[in-house]
């Protein structure tokens, strides 16, 4: 039991003894001796104002992507309106509305309306839309359009739109 507490005792005394040392600051290169006279003339500077001394970082962004946009980019730009095109190809089928459905021995007809509040009488076949899409079929309540555009990989794919007369039934 006598030997644990001088074994006890002389480990206290060892630790405590290294602990009473202070250790000499490390040297600082030339560099940062040549820049302290500087430093000390902006910390009275920034003492006579009342503000602390802050580091100010700049970022050059130049030749760099931004880190927070998508690698991919989906463009959402409308194509250009074509020179000597109808009204209706003015426009993304997106923003058609079906307003009604007529049909006679032969065919169907639809009544779409415009963003501009102006109407027009559509049949299967016909053109229209900004991506040149082209009516497929009329039936008693739908409007079924196919449209080809490139996705987001550049290819082309067909993208078929369906207006409806009555917007609630799904």
């Amino acid at each position: 039991m006598k030997s644990i507490l001088i074994g006890i005792v002389v480990s206290m005394f060892v630790l405590f003894a290294g602990c009473g040392k202070e250790q000499p600051p490390p040297k600082k290169p030339a560099a940062e001796k040549m820049a302290q006279p500087a430093a000390k003339t902006e910390e009275k500077a920034a003492t006579e104002t009342g503000k602390s001394p802050q580091e100010e970082v700049a970022y050059d962004a130049r030749g760099r992507r931004d880190p927070f946009l998508p690698l991919i980019q989906v463009s959402k730009e409308k194509p250009k309106k074509k020179a000597g095109a109808s009204p209706i190809e003015s426009y993304s089928i997106d923003e058609l509305s079906l307003l009604a459905i007529a049909w006679d021995k032969e065919k169907y007809y639809a009544l779409v309306m415009l963003p501009d509040k102006k109407t027009y009488t559509i049949t299967e076949g016909m053109t229209l839309g900004l991506q040149g899409g082209k009516v497929e079929k009329i039936t008693n309540n739908t409007v079924l359009i196919r449209e080809y555009i490139n996705d987001y990989k550049g290819e082309i794919k067909p993208r078929d739109s369906i207006l409806k007369l009555h917007k609630g039934e799904e």
